[in-house]
């Protein structure tokens, strides 16, 4: 198995992980709930939601990564400068500092790719990403599930130990709570 991590550029791709599985009018994430602000979220409905995803994949800076095995899609992971995400603005998880850090929002790998790294993969990707466009430093927010089961549905924002293991340590503690877990800041300096 060879896994590619490219930019999240092409559409159609990008599709395969984040849009509808059967009918392209439904208002499924796309993965931004947690990338655009809570009124922007809810007025993109149906294929709105897609149109929005379709812009962000002709930026200069494309909305995450994506893993590929082949021509397979087989992951994602969403990443973007955290002054433009709404955690920028949450009351429950607090800025460590000011330093312009970027975020790994979500990683999701597709279910029959499961159980082979490919998240660990993604997390690398993600965070060259982040280092091409010259990020200080890289944070996520997952739960600390302390090895504990996590819902799937609950699972994209990842685990402290996936982070670990990417090199990432924790930097503080937050108020939310994931799936009953809570989460907690973890950084990645790149300078």
């Amino acid at each position: 198995m060879t896994i590619e991590v490219r930019p999240a550029t092409r559409f159609a791709d990008v599709a395969t992980m984040l849009g509808p599985k059967k009918s392209p009018d439904s208002s499924v994430c796309w993965c931004l709930s947690h990338r655009v602000d809570a009124k922007t979220n809810r007025s993109l409905a149906g294929r709105e939601r897609a149109d929005y995803v379709r812009k962000l994949c002709r930026h200069t800076v494309p909305p995450g990564v994506l893993a590929y095995d082949g021509d397979d899609v087989a992951g994602w992971a969403g990443i973007a400068p955290r002054a433009e995400l709404p955690v920028a603005r949450s009351t429950k998880i607090k800025a460590v500092d000011d330093l312009p850090v970027w975020s790994i929002f979500c990683v999701r790998v597709r279910s029959g790719f499961r159980g082979r790294g490919i998240a660990h993969e993604l997390v690398a990707g993600a965070v060259d990403l982040a280092r091409s466009q010259g990020a200080p430093a890289v944070e996520a927010i997952p739960v600390d599930n302390r090895g504990q089961k996590v819902d799937l549905t609950m699972a994209f924002v990842g685990t402290r130990s996936l982070f670990e293991q990417a090199g990432f340590t924790k930097v503080a503690d937050t108020e939310s709570v994931t799936d009953g877990f809570p989460r907690v800041v973890m950084r990645l300096p790149l300078e």
